[in-house]
C-alpha cells in the first residue's frame, strides 16, 4: 500500500489539457476545503470585528511573503533551473545551487521576521486605522505569530521549483489541501481553547505541511538542501535580478490589498470579513481555471522559448488563452446570477446573519466581473516570464495597482457625494435595505484594475510576439454567447424553482441554485455544440483520453491569507 502511494506521489505527468484538468481537480479539492473553512469561520464568528481582526492580521505577513519569498518563486526558479541543468537534473552543480538559494533565503527571511516583529506595533494604527484599542492588541499578537508562515511557504516554493523541473508535481499539488486542513483543524480543536490564536496555530501547521510533504521526494533524489557556508554569490545575484521585477509587482498587489483592508477597517464592523470572504469565493473559478491552465503551460512555455520554437510557443499560449476564456466567462456569469444562492449555501449559517449574506453576495458579483481578466493575467504574466521579460508585467501591474486605489477613493467620494449613484448601486445589487454598502466600492475598484491589467498585458504580448490573437475573436464570441445564454436560463430557472424548494433551509437553497445552474450549463453546452465550438471539441477529446497519463504541474502559493 505504501509503495503504491509513493508511486502515485512521485509519478511523472504531462499534456496541457490533461495537466490543467488534474490541477483543476486538486484546486477543486483545495477550494472545497477552503469553503468548509470559511463556513466554519463565518458561522462561528459572523461578519464582525473578531473576523475583521483575523483577516487583517494576514496583511503584513502576506506582504512580506510577496516581497521576500518571491526570491524563491516557482515562476523565477523553474526557467533558471531548466537552463542551468539541461537534461542532467542530477548535476551536483544544481544541488549546490539549491542549497545556496535555501541558505540565503532562510537567513534573509529570519532577519526580516525579526525586524517585522518590532515594527508591527508601530504600523498597526496605519494598517488598520479603524480598529478599537482591544482589536489592535489582538491584531498585533496574531500578525506576529503569522510571521512564520512566509518562511514555510518560501521554503515550499523552493522545493516546488525542484519538483517541477523533475516533472513530479503531485506532492506539491497536495500542499494547498494540507494547508486548508491545518486551518480547519485549528478551528475545530484549537479555537475553543485559544480563540483566534488557535486558528492561527492551525494556519502555521498547514503552512508547515505545505512544505513538508515534498521533503521525501527531495531526500530520495539527494536534493534536499543543506546549509552553504561558501555561497556562490554570482548565482544568487542572477536569481535576485531575475526575481526583483516580479517581487515588486507582486508586492504592489499585496500592498494595494492591505490599503483596501485598511479602508474597510474604517467602515462598518465586518467590512473586512465581507470583503475577504467574497474575494475567497471568486477565487474558486480563478484557481480552477486561470491558475490550472497558466501553471500547466508555464514549464513548457519556458522550454519552447528557450529552444527558439516560437511558433509552437505561440500556439501553446493561444490554446491556453482560448480555454481560459472558454471556461471563465460562463463561470463569471453564473457566479453573478447565482450569487445569493452561493453565499447562502456556503456561508449563511450560525452568526453569519442576513445582512452579511446580502452584502457578501453583492461584493461577490462585483468581484466576479473580473474573473476572466484575473485568469488571463495569470497566463500572460507567465508568458512574459517564460520569455525572460519581467519588466513588462511589473510596469503593467504597478499601473493597475495605482488604478485600483484611484477608483476606490474616487468611487467612495462619488458614493458619498451623489445619492443617486448610491441608490442606483444598491438597487442594482439588491442591497437597498441594509447598512454598510460603502464597502462595495472596494471590490468594484479591484475588478476595474484587474480588467485593465488583463487588457494591457494582452495588448503588450501581441505587440511583442505577434500572431496569437487572431483566433481569439471566434472563441470570445462563442464563450460570450454561451455565457449570456447560461445566465438567462439560470435566472429563469431560479424563478421556475422558486416555489418548489424551501429556501429557508440550506438544502432548499442549494437545490434552488444547483438545478438552476445545471439548466444554464446544459443550455450553454447545447448552444456551443450548435456553433461547433472548437474548445468544446478539444475538451471532449481530452476527457476521452486516459486521464491518468497526463502530467500535472502544481501552482505555487502566491499569498498566505486564507
Amino acid at each position: 500500500m505504501v509503495e503504491r502511494l509513493l508511486k502515485v506521489l512521485h509519478k511523472e505527468w504531462s499534456g496541457l489539457h490533461e495537466a490543467a484538468f488534474l490541477l483543476a481537480a486538486f484546486a477543486l479539492g483545495s477550494q472545497a476545503l477552503a469553503l468548509v473553512r470559511d463556513r466554519m469561520l463565518a458561522s462561528r464568528f459572523g461578519a464582525g470585528e473578531t473576523l475583521d481582526v483575523y483577516y487583517a492580521a494576514f496583511r503584513i505577513p502576506d506582504l512580506l511573503y510577496a516581497s521576500i519569498a518571491s526570491f524563491v518563486a516557482v515562476t523565477v526558479l523553474v526557467p533558471f533551473l531548466v537552463s542551468k541543468t539541461g537534461e542532467d537534473k542530477h548535476d551536483p552543480d544544481a544541488r549546490r545551487f539549491i542549497s545556496d538559494i535555501f541558505t540565503v533565503f532562510s537567513l534573509g527571511m529570519f532577519a526580516i521576521m525579526a525586524v517585522a516583529w518590532f515594527a508591527i506595533p508601530m504600523l498597526a494604527e496605519r494598517v488598520v486605522p479603524g480598529f478599537s484599542e482591544a482589536a489592535v492588541e489582538e491584531y498585533i499578537l496574531l500578525a506576529r505569530l503569522l510571521l512564520l508562515s512566509p518562511l514555510f511557504f518560501g521554503i515550499s516554493n523552493l522545493f516546488g521549483s525542484v519538483t517541477q523541473v523533475f516533472r513530479r508535481f503531485f506532492v506539491f499539488a497536495a500542499g494547498p489541501v494540507l494547508y486548508n486542513l491545518g486551518i480547519i483543524t485549528g478551528v475545530i480543536f484549537f479555537a475553543p481553547v485559544f480563540g483566534l490564536r488557535g486558528i492561527v496555530y492551525g494556519v502555521l501547521i498547514g503552512a508547515f505541511l505545505h512544505a513538508a510533504i515534498q521533503i521525501p521526494f527531495l531526500v530520495k533524489q539527494g536534493l534536499f538542501p543543506r546549509w552553504s557556508f561558501r555561497v556562490r554569490w554570482a548565482d544568487v545575484r542572477r536569481v535576485v535580478l531575475l526575481s526583483f521585477p516580479r517581487t515588486i509587482a507582486l508586492s504592489a498587489s499585496h500592498f494595494v490589498t492591505m490599503i483596501l483592508v485598511g479602508i474597510a477597517s474604517t467602515m462598518e464592523h465586518g467590512s473586512i470579513a465581507v470583503f475577504t470572504l467574497a474575494m475567497n469565493l471568486q477565487s474558486i473559478p480563478l484557481a480552477i481555471v486561470g491558475m490550472s491552465y497558466s501553471v500547466a503551460a508555464f514549464p513548457t512555455l519556458s522550454r519552447l522559448f528557450s529552444n527558439g520554437e516560437i511558433d509552437t510557443f505561440l500556439g501553446h499560449i493561444a490554446t491556453a488563452t482560448r480555454h481560459i476564456v472558454f471556461w471563465s466567462m460562463p463561470a463569471m456569469v453564473l457566479f453573478i446570477v447565482l450569487r445569493a444562492q452561493i453565499v447562502r449555501t456556503i456561508l449563511g449559517a450560525g452568526a453569519f446573519d442576513w445582512t452579511a449574506t446580502k452584502l457578501t453576495a453583492a461584493a461577490l458579483a462585483l468581484f466576479a466581473i473580473s474573473v476572466a481578466a484575473q485568469s488571463l493575467v495569470q497566463l500572460f504574466v507567465r508568458g512574459f516570464y517564460a520569455m525572460g521579460d519581467t519588466k513588462t508585467p511589473l510596469k503593467v501591474n504597478l499601473a493597475s495597482s495605482a488604478m485600483i486605489l484611484l477608483v476606490a477613493y474616487g468611487s467612495l467620494a462619488l458614493y458619498d457625494a451623489v445619492p443617486v449613484v448610491r441608490y442606483f448601486i444598491e438597487s442594482l445589487l439588491r442591497v437597498s435595505d441594509i447598512h454598510g454598502t460603502r464597502m462595495l466600492a472596494l471590490p468594484f475598484a479591484y475588478s476595474v484594475g484587474s480588467i485593465v491589467n488583463a487588457m494591457v498585458l494582452m495588448w503588450r504580448f501581441e505587440h511583442t510576439v505577434r500572431g496569437f490573437l487572431g483566433e481569439m475573436r471566434r472563441t470570445f464570441l462563442h464563450s460570450f454567447t454561451a455565457a449570456v445564454a447560461m445566465g438567462f436560463v439560470a435566472y429563469h430557472g431560479l424563478q421556475l424553482f422558486d416555489d418548489v424548494f424551501d429556501i429557508d433551509t440550506v438544502f432548499g437553497v442549494f437545490m434552488h441554485g444547483a438545478l438552476s445552474g445545471i439548466l444554464g450549463v446544459l443550455a450553454g453546452v447545447f448552444l456551443l455544440s450548435l456553433m461547433d465550438s472548437r474548445e468544446l471539441r478539444e475538451v471532449s477529446a481530452s476527457l476521452h483520453r486516459k486521464f491518468w497519463k497526463s502530467k500535472p504541474i502544481a501552482a505555487e502559493q502566491e499569498n498566505i491569507a486564507p
